[in-house]
């Protein structure tokens, strides 16, 4: 029996366990880095998803605003938005309430602004871009959210006081979350915080564009609702608890986001992407039933729900 050793057999079966170990140590970095890499991709493009279909939307309200409420001021007929108004119960125009008349076409106008220039203070490349249009933007921005939210008390508490329902508190406290909202921005730019000032303007976005999320969220809960056979109603729950949950869901989401995006858990951020993705297509079903509406407003033709 032949019991000769081969001194290299050893150190070459240690050599391949050791390679072994490094490939299986080498496959677990990538695929965790894989994992990484998709939760952040799928954070980052449903963010910019939501941002986009935001964009367009704002931008389909601005062209209503103006079409609507602004030719109606530049043609001295603002009595016409009670010929359109007037079929869901609202006339916002007064003959002879001046003061009245103003604040209530400043406040529609003013959200025409804010749906318009709103949105590009949050893009990135105009920030970096073209700072000073930033800047200025920034402050008329600022000037006509203020002048919503103080607008909307008027109107709320001095124009029509009694009654008092859901829908004017939810617009009161929506007023004080705008300007306190426009404090902190300001108060964290001028400071140079740049980080938390970018986080308090977002907020600012959301509650001071509550009301088209109002309009859009409506559409969707009357669209998906009559998908799903529900025979969705004007006067249903959803409409009282929508009141606040305009601003106090956009708000809690964008939290969210915020979490996820400055935590490690890549199970959490996809979770996170996933609910933004269900906003999403919720977002685009509202826009689908509310777009043809308002295109019918601004050309006088019928309007239907």
């Amino acid at each position: 029996m032949d019991n000769t050793r081969n001194p290299g057999l050893g150190s070459e079966i240690e050599n391949e366990i050791q390679d072994t170990n490094k490939t299986a140590v080498n496959k677990s970095i990538l695929d965790k880095f894989a994992k990484q890499s998709f939760a952040n991709k799928s954070l980052k493009y449903s963010a910019a998803f939501w941002f986009v279909t935001t964009l367009i939307g704002q931008w389909l309200f601005f062209y209503y605003i103006m079409g609507f409420y602004g030719s109606s001021v530049i043609n001295d007929n603002m009595a016409h938005w009670n010929v359109v108004l007037g079929q869901f119960g609202v006339s916002p125009y007064r003959a002879g309430d001046f003061s009245g008349n103003l604040a209530f076409a400043s406040h529609a106008i003013g959200a025409g602004i804010v749906a318009f220039g709103g949105a590009l203070q949050l893009i990135p490349k105009v920030r970096n871009i073209f700072p000073k249009f930033h800047k200025i933007n920034g402050y008329i921005y600022l000037l006509t959210v203020f002048c919503l939210a103080i607008s909307g008390f008027y109107l709320v508490w001095i124009r029509d006081p009694d009654p008092i329902g859901i829908p004017e508190i939810g617009t009161t406290i929506n007023g004080f979350l705008i300007l306190t909202f426009a404090y902190l921005t300001v108060r964290l730019a001028i400071k140079k915080d740049f980080s938390a000032h970018r986080k308090w303007a977002i907020r600012l976005f959301l509650v001071s564009n509550a009301q088209w999320i109002l309009r859009i969220g409506t559409f969707s809960y009357l669209v998906t609702g009559n998908m799903l056979g529900m025979n969705p109603a004007f006067g249903d729950p959803f409409f009282y608890m929508w009141t606040f949950g305009c601003y106090v869901l956009p708000l809690l989401i964008l939290q969210l986001y915020f979490y996820a995006n400055e935590k490690s858990s890549n199970s959490v951020k996809c979770i996170i992407s996933g609910l933004l993705f269900m906003i999403i297509i919720l977002m685009i079903m509202g826009m689908i039933g509310y777009t043809p509406f308002i295109l019918n407003i601004v050309s006088g033709g019928p309007i239907s729900l």
